[in-house]
């Protein structure tokens, strides 16, 4: 059933976005297709809706909804579209399916939509990130806004990770009671109504699932309602959402009591048996856990454990003593749930967050597997989605904080690792700040080899990807140790009975484990992705490539060793990687489409200093999104005076704006020269597909459009 007023359709998605006033006059330039709209300056504009934008910037924002008319009245629009996901969640095993216990974050910070509001990412200069993503399964944003849509730059962030991603429906206090009564009470219309919306906008959004947390008592009417509710918005969920969750939250009982039972029991599993999962109350001991396990019987794994990571109230573990917690809910069979632990940012020193995070879950990891990527391409610079400064491939291009979560790439595996036999060999990898390849952060990997050993390495991801006949592998670093320690990239495979290698001189220590011969000579038609193979690079980074040939393979784990020449005493290394690429060879070889239809439209100008002005506006184009990373967007600033027929008065080089990852992007306050009297401004824009691969994409082929300005008429 769906919705009020809405038509049932396959797929709920925006209507194009149209450009205000006169449609654009094109033309054609040295083979191009580029869109010119002209504008007549105007210091009133139209105004934008404050739901979907900051009133102050205009810069699109994510949003969440207060009531349950708000819910209701909710239908998908235009202005949604900036924070759709730009893709479902990557595939990882084990799958979230699998009957195993599972880890999910609950994230609650100082009342949610912070500087993670901002679709385009803010400047930010200390902003919280999460990017231990390989050991959790479940990501929930969590508020206390009636519905919490989450921002989806975590949704993009989680999505590329392999996890999944759950909003919150909420019911509080007083005013939640009487919510409660409105849907609850009545026939099944009224609760399905909701429960259609509350699909709607997971399926529209792109995330995967909602927390049902009834924290008001309910009338006997309401309470004997709430299982068909779950249940029926379970089922709806999970035919529109692929690998969808609806979990329940431990707070009212059957009888419609708000009375937190701290445990799965007969007072609460009838919410348990209509819904996907079980997130218990804090305030559980040992005894709890015992109980639970003949009440969840072989759905053990969808109780998830509560932990308050601020330890408040009576609990076991919390703070650095999260361990104590998972060490009992992991002995019992159960899945965990880590409610807020954001406290490393919120309570400790915010310049030491990184390493207080890094300390956090390192406590963890035992209890915690580690999930393995299981698609190709894999492709990742390291960023996490901030920066103190902005690098494109070596060079700067930005300088001043920036944070996009949207804009993390897959992060590897944290932690120090030290050689079995007290040989004192070690190796320590942590994300870093101070210098990037590509982004705002890179990885930066100490240790030490040993007299008696030749190497050491570290395990940077756990994969499990059926090979392709052919893989090219691309690793990007830079020594700031001795030189004489060579740096490489290593794999391992699966299946070793019937994996064939060819082209690869084996390990000695390992038969499954295998170094790649570099590639020397690319084929022609590779040469976007691999121009930069073996070359010093800018910065002092260094790129080798190198090209595997299995047959009937599974790939592994991925690890970069570090040797030194034979003989001589302890070698203390630092290396920084920059970049990893897997990608198959035949996947390199298929035509990129085009990006096409750019359009400007929402036109705002402001008044800037002296003869300046300042422009925002919307940029739309079209592309395949399954094919891309996300798009980088530049202008071209003219110096006025351009037209149609003579085209703008000379070439640029363009000016970076920012990254979009749906088919649209928002310019606010760009600077522009004011537009000569008599005569027409210009400003060109630019928008860069950045292919899931990797590889470099020619200017000649990315979309662009122009805005013709001029002023006013007196």
């Amino acid at each position: 059933m769906e919705a009020p007023g809405i038509a049932p359709t396959a797929s709920a998605q925006p209507r194009e976005l149209q450009p205000r006033e006169r449609r654009p006059r094109r033309r054609v330039k040295e083979g191009q297709e580029e869109a010119i709209f002209h504008e007549v300056v105007n210091f009133t504009p139209d105004p934008l809706p404050d739901r979907y934008y900051d009133k102050d910037t205009t810069s699109p924002i994510s949003f969440y909804l207060s009531s349950l008319e708000e819910l209701l009245a909710w239908m998908p629009d235009v202005e949604d579209s900036f924070n759709v996901a730009l893709a479902p969640r990557e595939c990882r095993q084990p799958p979230l399916s699998s009957p195993r216990p599972r880890t999910l974050l609950c994230h609650d910070m100082m009342g949610g939509y912070l500087d993670d509001k901002f679709v385009q990412g803010s400047a930010a200069q200390d902003p919280y990130s999460f990017y231990h993503w390989q050991y959790i399964d479940i990501f929930v944003y969590f508020s206390h806004h009636t519905v919490t849509i989450p921002p989806v730059g975590w949704t993009n962030a989680a999505h590329r990770h392999g996890v999944c991603v759950l909003g919150t429906f909420i019911t509080e206090w007083k005013e939640g009671g009487q919510l409660c009564e409105a849907f609850l009470a009545g026939d099944e219309r009224s609760y399905q109504a909701v429960a259609d919306q509350l699909v709607l906008i997971a399926h529209f959004f792109r995330f995967d699932g909602w927390l049902v947390n009834i924290e008001n008592s309910l009338s006997v009417a309401a309470a004997g309602n709430t299982p068909h509710f779950l249940r029926y918005l379970t089922a709806q969920l999970h035919q529109r959402v692929p690998g969808g969750l609806v979990l329940w939250y431990d707070s009212v009982v059957s009888s419609g009591q708000l009375k937190w039972q701290n445990e799965l029991n007969e007072q609460n599993r009838v919410f348990f048996d209509a819904c996907d999962g079980f997130f218990t109350n804090y305030n559980w001991q040992e005894g709890h856990l015992e109980r639970m396990q003949g009440q969840a019987g072989e759905r053990r794994a969808d109780v998830y454990v509560g932990v308050d990571v601020f330890a408040r109230g009576d609990v076991v573990g919390g703070r650095f003593d999260t361990n104590k917690s998972l060490e009992l809910i992991r002995k019992h069979g159960f899945s965990a749930a880590l409610f807020a632990p954001g406290w490393v940012y919120e309570c400790l020193e915010r310049a030491d967050f990184l390493q207080n995070q890094d300390r956090f879950w390192s406590l963890l990891t035992h209890y915690l597997p580690t999930h393995s990527i299981c698609s190709l391409p894999f492709v990742t610079s390291f960023c996490m989605g901030r920066g103190r400064r902005r690098v494109c491939y070596g060079q700067e291009e930005v300088v001043g904080p920036w944070y996009h979560p949207s804009a993390q790439e897959i992060q590897p595996l944290f932690g120090e690792h030290r050689l079995e036999g007290g040989g004192g060999g070690w190796v320590k990898t942590h994300s870093c700040l101070e210098d990037a390849w590509h982004g705002g952060s890179s990885v930066l990997i100490r240790g030490v080899i040993p007299p008696e050993v030749g190497n050491v390495a570290v395990r940077l991801f756990s994969l499990q990807v059926p090979v392709p006949p052919k893989l090219f592998l691309s690793l990007v670093y830079k020594l700031e140790g001795p030189p004489n320690v060579m740096v490489a990239l290593e794999l391992t495979t699966g299946d070793a009975d019937s994996c064939h290698v060819g082209g690869i001189s084996p390990l000695h220590e390992m038969s499954s484990r295998h170094t790649p011969r570099p590639l020397r000579v690319p084929p022609t038609k590779l040469a976007r992705w691999v121009g930069r193979c073996s070359q010093h690079l800018p910065g002092g980074w260094v790129q080798r490539c190198y090209e595997v040939s299995l047959r009937g393979c599974l790939l592994g784990d991925l690890f970069v060793s570090f040797s030194r020449p034979p003989g001589g005493r302890e070698r203390n290394f630092i290396c920084r990687l920059g970049e990893i690429q897997v990608v198959d060879a035949n996947s390199l070889l298929a035509p990129l489409p085009r990006v096409q239809a750019t359009s400007v439209s929402h036109v705002r100008w402001q008044r800037g200093a002296s003869a300046e002005l300042r422009l925002s506006c919307t940029l739309h184009w079209s592309f395949l999104l399954t094919q891309v990373r996300c798009f980088r967007i530049h202008c071209c600033p003219g110096t006025g005076g351009g037209s149609p027929s003579r085209g703008p008065p000379g070439p640029e080089k363009p000016t970076f704006l920012g990254l979009a990852f749906v088919n649209q992007y928002r310019v606010v306050d760009l600077a522009v020269a004011a537009a000569p009297p008599g005569q027409d401004g210009r400003v060109g824009f630019l928008v860069e597909p950045v292919p899931r691969e990797g590889f470099l994409v020619p200017q000649a082929e990315w979309g662009r459009a122009a805005l013709q300005y001029s002023a006013p008429s007196t």
